[in-house]
């Protein structure tokens, strides 16, 4: 049974909590989990250059020189590819899709793999509360230093606190995000993963179908 340790608000541990398997206990499998962020990766990316073709280039509308009689090679235009500021042929273009499917229980599969990945190698800690005296950088990082710390952590919350994420943003290496949107890439990008208590059924709710 996969289990972490109980911090409270000032950073104390407080005692241990048993995660639940069906969440925190699946046999991972690599190849599913790098499929899922190689998907991920790949949806997110957005094809940036872009080349005109001859037909788009701007000029060339006139025959250079008369088809026959002048010694040189025929030319249509001086925007054909060969010619200096001309259009390019299979350049890569805007239109281009790399976008890649995958299923949803496949990706969800994934996802449930990471975070039992995690919990394996103990990487997860459990915050009772994330409440702070007031939305500052001081009062967050005073609570860091006590707790599990990794140079990249990601904090799951069981909604949009936008206190706690003005006061975690000048933070280096730490990323904020709900339970309803993890996803397989935060999860396995970040080596130590601080999960407030109230978001874990959120998890199993949003992840787990029965």
């Amino acid at each position: 049974m996969p289990n972490a340790k109980v911090y409270n608000a000032a950073g104390r541990i407080i005692g241990s909590i048993e995660l639940d398997p069906s969440v925190f206990g699946v046999r991972p499998k690599p190849d599913l989990i790098e499929q899922a962020v190689v998907a991920q990766l790949a949806n997110r990316r957005a094809p940036l250059a872009h080349t005109k073709t001859r037909g788009e280039v701007r000029g060339g509308g006139r025959k250079p020189w008369r088809q026959k009689g002048t010694g040189r090679a025929r030319q249509g235009s001086i925007r054909a590819p060969q010619w200096r500021g001309g259009g390019v042929v299979h350049g890569p273009r805007a239109e281009r899709n790399f976008r890649q499917k995958m299923n949803r229980v496949a990706k969800r599969q994934a996802l449930l793999m990471a975070l039992s990945d995690k919990a394996q190698a103990e990487r997860i800690s459990v915050l009772e509360s994330l409440q702070l005296p007031a939305a500052k950088t001081k009062h967050l990082s005073a609570l860091l230093t006590h707790l599990p710390r990794a140079p990249q952590s990601l904090i799951i919350l069981p909604k949009s606190a936008p206190d706690v994420i003005r006061a975690g943003r000048n933070i280096p290496g730490l990323t904020f995000i709900r339970a309803d949107s993890l996803n397989v890439y935060e999860i396995m990008k970040h080596q130590q993963l601080l999960i407030e208590r109230p978001a874990l059924p959120v998890i199993r709710s949003t992840f787990v179908k029965s």
